[in-house]
């Protein structure tokens, strides 16, 4: 029997189960995926296969949106920005594209229909975990923000083979395990090798001078690493954008060596192979040894020389010629991580396109923005002068020459002021020689802006006060936001139908409306359907605890929750003592009146970080006794829950009754997760740091708990002095709870174990916890008052949720697009195969 020809109606069939988002071709397609793509039916698919086959399902549903887009700014030209990040913790795919294509209901038919559990393939999806905490969170909403205001932009980062670690406990204390996020594929990202790059690393520079006498410098390199792109679509809510993240990986140039095999050495034929895929294996090797320093200073240049060589390629493609590169791309820097891109960019423009050093400079300058995202002096980027010399000999030789032309301007500028001169200067002479990233990209940008209010202004008059005078006008503020698609919409669904009830959808795309939910606070049978769904979601994170721990939480008690990257400015052993202060009074007066709480920890400590890992282990050593004691069970219980990352905050944001935003005034930078807990109608225990004093400015201070120190206060007592012990000698109950940790009460009678903890906040408290100490019980006696009257409770939860608005991630966006990046939205208009594929069919 002869081949039928593809008629027209079975065209339309096939494009149909491509793009229909009815639940019959949901369905089909589905069906097609599992059997064409995965190559399985059901007698031998595993429930992965399942997963993969729904994946491809909804990817196919993205890829016309992800053309359409690519088509239109190609054609258009349009200006760009380029989001350089070190991390993008992006959190599961399948469940938000779902909610941007607004076809979740219709999957979870064609599913159930099939006699699948949508929630269970849901839960297959392995998280990539390309970020630390909260820098790549951030990174991950402002896309999601980008392409739900229709915002060309591209994210350039690094495809880590193995993302952070996951954390397990043994005996109280954290464990690191390798996070094999990639091991069984990952169907929302496509390679494209045929935009492959060339990074060259060590080495030496060679100059000639050509017949018109300009000197032309030439690097020659000691190795060559190619960077391959990855690139996952991210789709806006519900419109036709869909941007890319662009994820590099490192290759060799060869992988084997056929002749070094041929006379018997098997590891020398793979060993380039091996030294060059080690640039993008693994989140933050660890940097205390000069090697882990050297790979995480490769990665930072690879990413950013692969990023850029990547712009100007399409700047070719668009034929747009690179004196405009500033008007095509804004570029923004997050943190230090890429500014050595300041330095590859002159490196690209002067010596591989011939750009005068003047034109390639001015170029630079109104190319990038800096977003600063610390306070602490400790986390601003620092390399070795002699390490840097060695990975990037060409770059250093660049650095200095903005150097010294930055600092005869700043000579010029405050005649005499030598040692305002070295402060600012890019190269770090104090006690071995340093190249200061800050200081370059302060620098080497047009705008640079801290990410909250307080610290903007603390940035101003203290980390970066010496560029502050100089310019004046590059700084800005650009407080965080977070998406409400991920943090309400998608992670809290009962909540999310209940505000859609009362007023409409509209929020999801535009948070500001959730202004129209105030009224709503006022009347008792919404207020009883909002605990109603709280007392759901909390049954159902506890069930989530049980599973994952082995604890049973009550949930009528007080979800205390604090979980974010384990830190001593973030103090969480602050909250450690409350809890043992608790613990002392019922031990000492058994018919004390304790209002009950469930203490939530979470959170993960850097591998090297010993300090904070004996944190974890403090809370788990607490809990550990506290949750076994009789006399408490119904009272006080204590959880640390393991492998903190997005789809752990997806369960426990809803839950929370009470946010601990308890950092040390003027540490924090701004905090996200403190408008996570908000918008999902958790009270906020706080210090006036980071957002904290604009959240509290936007809910009113009557829905507030705020204690402690100002930043102000915290910096008068390094001025005034600061005695620690004074303190701990005046407070009769703080001496109790901390004699209990030193004496080994909670540590089996150990007094070594948290011995190092105790003398550390006794011998100087560098983050002023015992100041703090009296203001933060008494506030959390407030707490307790609170929530013992269901009525005041929830009308305060109410109003937090209905004055969020601001900390949405897109009004952020649009911040950044009208003040630093003036990049305008592009509306795009799908594009079918036909008109996309115009030119093979012409």
């Amino acid at each position: 029997m002869s081949a039928q020809p593809i008629t027209a109606a079975a065209s339309a069939q096939i494009e149909d189960d491509r793009t229909g988002l009815s639940k019959e071709a949901l369905r089909r397609a589905f069906l097609d995926n599992l059997y064409y793509v995965q190559g399985k039916f059901p007698a031998l698919a595993t429930k992965h296969d399942y997963y993969m086959a729904l994946a491809y399902t909804v990817r196919d549903r993205l890829l016309r949106r992800w053309i359409s887009t690519a088509a239109a700014y190609t054609r258009q030209g349009s200006r760009t920005v380029a989001y350089l990040s070190a991390e993008f913790l992006l959190g599961p795919h399948l469940g938000n594209n779902l909610l941007n294509l607004g076809i979740e209901e219709p999957v979870r038919q064609a599913i159930r229909q099939l006699g699948l559990s949508f929630e269970e393939l849901l839960g297959l999806e392995e998280e990539p975990g390309l970020g630390n905490g909260g820098l790549g969170r951030l990174a991950a909403c402002f896309l999601d923000s980008m392409a739900t205001l229709q915002i060309p932009s591209i994210g350039y980062g690094i495809r880590y083979e193995f993302g952070i670690f996951s954390q397990y406990l043994v005996d109280g204390w954290q464990v690191e395990q390798t996070d094999k996020w990639l091991r069984k594929g990952n169907p929302w990202e496509i390679a494209r090798p045929e935009w492959a790059v060339k990074v060259k690393l060590g080495g030496h520079t060679e100059r000639h001078t050509d017949r018109d006498g300009r000197t032309h410098v030439r690097w020659v390199a000691d190795r060559t690493v190619v960077g391959i792109p990855y690139d996952t679509p991210i789709l806006g809510y519900r419109n036709n954008t869909a941007n890319t993240l662009r994820l590099w990986r490192a290759e060799a140039p060869e992988s084997f060596d056929l002749s070094v095999f041929n006379r018997g050495d098997y590891y020398g034929a793979v060993q380039q192979k091996v030294v060059s895929e080690n640039i993008s294996k693994v989140l933050y090797p660890n940097d205390e040894q000069i090697q882990g320093k050297e790979l995480r200073l490769e990665q930072q240049f690879f990413f950013v020389s692969c990023s850029l060589q990547d712009m100007l390629r399409i700047m070719r493609v668009q034929k747009i010629p690179l004196e405009r590169f500033h008007e095509k791309f804004a570029v923004q820097l997050n943190d230090t991580h890429p500014a050595v891109a300041i330095a590859e960019l002159m490196r690209q423009l002067v010596d591989e396109h011939g750009m005068h050093w003047d034109q390639a400079w001015s170029v630079t300058q109104q190319t990038f923005g800096y977003t600063n995202h610390t306070l602490l002096p400790e986390a601003l980027e620092r390399w070795p002068l002699d390490l840097i010399s060695r990975v990037l000999p060409r770059h250093v030789e660049i650095v200095f020459e903005i150097n010294a032309r930055f600092l005869d301007e700043v000579r010029m500028r405050f005649p005499g002021e030598a040692e305002r001169v070295a402060r600012m200067s890019l190269i770090d002479e104090s006690g071995g020689r340093y190249v200061r990233m800050a200081n370059l990209a302060s620098v080497g940008s047009h705008a640079i802006n801290g990410v909250a209010r307080l610290h903007s202004e603390l940035l101003k008059q203290d980390v970066l006060a010496d560029f502050h005078a100089l310019w004046p006008d590059k700084f800005a503020n650009m407080t965080n936001g977070v998406t409400p698609r991920r943090w309400i919409a998608l992670a809290n669904p009962r909540l999310t139908r209940l505000l859609c009830n009362a007023i409409g959808e509209d929020w999801i795309g535009d948070l500001e409306q959730l202004r129209r939910l105030e009224p709503f606070s006022e009347d008792p049978a919404f207020r009883r359907e909002w605990r109603f769904i709280k007392r759901s979601v909390k049954e159902d994170f506890a069930s989530h605890v049980r599973r994952a721990t082995g604890i049973a939480i009550d949930p009528e008690s007080l979800f205390d929750v604090q979980v974010k990257r384990i830190h001593e400015y973030k103090r969480q052993h602050l909250n450690v003592l409350h809890i043992v202060t608790l613990y002392h009074r019922i031990k000492s007066d058994p018919n004390v009146d304790i209002q009950p709480r469930t203490f939530i920890f979470g959170g993960k400590a850097a591998p090297g970080y010993h300090f904070a890992k004996l944190m974890i282990k403090l809370i788990t050593a607490v809990g550990e006794l506290i949750n076994k004691d009789p006399a408490l069970r119904d009272r006080l219980k204590v959880v640390f829950l393991p492998n903190y990352n997005v789809t752990n905050g997806q369960r426990v944001y809803p839950a929370a009754d009470l946010s601990e935003q308890i950092s040390t005034a003027g540490k924090e930078a701004s905090g996200t997760g403190n408008m996570k807990f908000s918008m999902n109608g958790a009270l906020t225990i706080g210090t006036l740091d980071g957002a904290n004093v604009e959240i509290r400015e936007e809910v009113g201070a009557e829905n507030f708990f705020l204690f402690g120190l100002t930043a102000e206060q915290v910096q008068a007592t390094w001025k005034d002095g600061y005695d620690a012990r004074a303190i701990y000698r005046g407070n009769d109950e703080l001496r109790a709870v901390i004699d209990l940790v030193g004496d080994g009460h909670f540590s089996r009678g150990d007094r070594d174990l948290f011995r190092p903890l105790v003398d550390s906040l006794l011998n100087g408290d560098a983050y002023r916890l015992l100041a703090d100490f009296p203001s933060y019980v008494d506030c959390q006696g407030q707490v307790s008052a609170a929530y013992r009257d269901p009525e005041r409770w929830t009308r305060m939860s109410v109003l937090n949720v209905a004055r969020m608005g601001k900390f949405s991630s897109d009004r952020s966006i649009r911040e950044y697009c009208e003040q630093i990046w003036r990049v305008e939205p592009v509306k795009i208009t799908l594009l079918n195969q036909d008109q996309a594929n115009g030119d093979l069919l012409q």
